[in-house]
């Protein structure tokens, strides 16, 4: 992966804030929504997400620097004794913080010249060609090494449990299947899309963590979604019926008489689905616009009303 301040484009000594705007900046140019015949903009997305994930938080920012962690927020492996070259001895950082070691004994892998070792020669040359100890039999070679990632799904494919491409730490891009009523931060596991073995047994796995895309129109609580509608001075005093939008489209929503603004209206059923196929709600608050330019008649209105029908809306509020 790329170094995480190239990605964002600040120095290593930019402050917290010029990382946090240069992210923002970033991730509104990216954003899937916004480039919707973009098939590259959910990568550069889910790149941006990833460096900031790193140099977002002061802790991993730190680690970053010091050498301890790559660009992924894995833990470093190191090298010595020839840096895993031929006759090498590496050292490397495996699942959970565990750690393996290899050593390569030089030569050719299978089909390979040199009549050397490769990682599944020296599994069976120390224990017997898949035989144990007392002649029982051996446990199946280890795994390779899981691979982490996150991506940023739109509310649009939570809302259809549709796809989002995931860009895994080897930059290889999977196309993932968004399950039914997925939560925020929830994680899937692929088997078999990690590391390679390099003792011959199964591939480790890909384990992906979901995170809910930002909206520009709805904010999401739990299975419950809340969006701000603006209404017309008339429609908030006369009442009525206005469109909203939802994540299925439009529907209609009828506005009481003499409504304010913060009045808040419920459309149940139009929220995000749970896995066990209930719906939550899309809460409403209404917010009065006034026309963009000025109106004669409307200012003429309000000062008969200033002068003849003056109100209180803040005697309450101490």
């Amino acid at each position: 992966m790329r170094n995480p301040y190239d990605v964002l484009g600040v120095s290593k000594g930019a402050s917290a804030d010029e990382v946090k705007k240069a992210f923002r900046k970033l991730a509104k140019k990216y954003h899937p929504d916004q480039n919707k015949n973009d098939p590259k903009a959910q990568e550069k997305f889910a790149e941006v997400n990833s460096a900031y994930e790193v140099v977002g938080d002061p802790e991993k920012r730190g680690q970053f620097d010091r050498g301890e962690i790559g660009a992924d927020g894995k833990p470093r492996g190191f090298e010595g004794f020839g840096a895993g070259g031929p006759g090498g001895f590496r050292r490397q950082a495996g699942p959970g913080g565990a750690e393996h070691f290899e050593f390569n004994f030089g030569g050719g892998g299978p089909g390979g010249g040199g009549g050397g070792f490769n990682a599944g020669d020296i599994f069976s040359e120390l224990f017997g060609a898949g035989r144990g100890r007392g002649g029982g039999r051996a446990g199946p070679p280890p795994k390779g090494e899981d691979f982490a990632a996150s991506a940023l799904v739109p509310l649009a494919e939570v809302a259809n449990a549709g796809k989002v491409n995931v860009v895994l730490p080897n930059g290889r891009t999977l196309e993932v299947k968004i399950p039914k009523g997925v939560e925020d931060g929830q994680q899937i596991r692929l088997r078999g899309q990690g590391q390679p073995s390099p003792y011959g047994g199964e591939p480790g796995d890909a384990i992906i963590t979901l995170r809910f895309a930002p909206h520009p129109l709805f904010k999401v609580e739990g299975r419950d979604l809340r969006l701000n509608l603006p209404i017309t001075l008339y429609e908030a005093t006369l009442g009525g019926k206005v469109d909203v939008p939802t994540l299925a489209g439009k529907v209609e929503l009828t506005v009481p008489a003499g409504s304010s603004s913060g009045r808040r209206l419920r459309l149940r059923g139009k929220g995000l689905e749970s896995a066990t196929g209930v719906h939550g709600d899309l809460y409403v608050t209404l917010q009065i616009a006034l026309p963009e330019t000025a109106d004669p008649d409307l200012d003429a209105l309000m000062r008969r009303w200033r002068d003849q029908r003056a109100y209180d809306p803040r005697k309450n509020s101490g």
